[in-house]
């Protein structure tokens, strides 16, 4: 988030005037939000994005506009910090995890709640990802149909973890959540706690959605 400013700052990407408008009118009575910025096109968007170095870009993504897709490969190289929350089709599963992908760290339906967009603006300003629970499952499934893991020759398990851990990364790949993981391995809850904090330091992931994925594309298996 913006070092100088503890509000959150916010630049809105939308081809329609009308719609950034509301959503600005919508943030404006939010404490602790603040938009800094629009932008109707993928250029204007990185522009602004350079120019104002907002903490969040709140980007619309669909198939009938360029604008989304433009501006997160724009963004793909990283140099600029700021994190992207998509809004998108709930239909377009294929394209968010495109977005995804390419550097998205939020995605939000275009009928989500009032109350849920704030709490995804704040999810992803301090770091996290947020992706409505109910597509998550719908995410995976589509990324373990899509996946095409590239193999190099180098082990399967370089990152060093034991065979439980890899068990525990499958089941994340699953979607399982961590009471079921437990159920399955035979092991509490906080075991479960346990393993993840390991696995996410030696994977270099931050949360249960980047470790699914990691999993998607790195299928690992226990050294011998």
């Amino acid at each position: 988030m913006n070092g100088v400013s503890q509000e959150i700052q916010i630049l809105i990407a939308d081809e329609r005037a009308m719609f950034r408008e509301a959503l600005r009118n919508l943030l404006a009575r939010q404490p602790g939000l603040r938009v800094v910025g629009e932008a109707a096109n993928g250029k204007e968007a990185l522009r602004q994005v350079s120019k104002l170095q907002p903490d969040i870009l709140l980007l619309h993504v669909c198939r009938s506009g360029s604008l989304g897709m433009e501006t997160l490969r724009g963004l793909a190289d990283g140099t600029l910090p700021v994190r992207t929350i998509i809004f998108a089709d709930s239909a377009d599963k294929s394209y968010i995890i495109e977005a995804l992908k390419l550097g998205a760290r939020g995605v939000v339906e275009k009928q989500t709640s009032t109350q849920l967009l704030m709490k995804s603006i704040r999810a992803v300003a301090a770091g996290e990802y947020w992706v409505a629970h109910g597509n998550i499952h719908d995410l995976i499934e589509c990324l373990r149909s899509s996946a095409r893991p590239e193999r190099d020759g180098k082990n399967d398990n370089e990152y060093h973890l034991t065979a439980r851990a890899i068990e525990i990364v499958g089941a994340i790949g699953d979607g399982y959540t961590n009471k079921e993981i437990a159920q399955k391995c035979g092991i509490s809850e906080q075991t479960v706690k346990h393993h993840l904090t390991g696995i996410f330091e030696k994977v270099g992931v931050t949360n249960r959605l980047e470790l699914a994925l990691f999993a998607m594309h790195n299928p690992l298996e226990a050294r011998s």
